[in-house]
């Protein structure tokens, strides 16, 4: 599956969260770390199908774990959305 977007988090904590959440949602999605164009307080990221960006914020925002950012990764750039 291509991955294609990138979901920030601020924390170690929120990163799980979501990763737990969004894999017994059956979202296929991967722990990364943070690209070296993007910054974090915590180090991992989450790679994601952009296909699945409104899935994917509906499950986070249902256990109360927004993305602080995400982005869409086009021709090796990260664009914010």
């Amino acid at each position: 599956m291509l991955r294609d977007g990138v979901l920030i988090f601020n924390s170690v904590h929120k990163v799980m969260s979501a990763e737990k959440a969004l894999k017994q949602a059956g979202v296929d999605i991967k722990v990364m770390p943070v690209p070296r164009k993007l910054s974090s307080d915590c180090g991992l990221a989450i790679s994601f199908d952009i296909g699945e960006h409104d899935r994917i914020d509906a499950v986070l925002r249902e256990i109360g774990t927004p993305a602080e950012e995400t982005y869409r990764i086009e021709n090796e750039e990260y664009l914010p959305l």
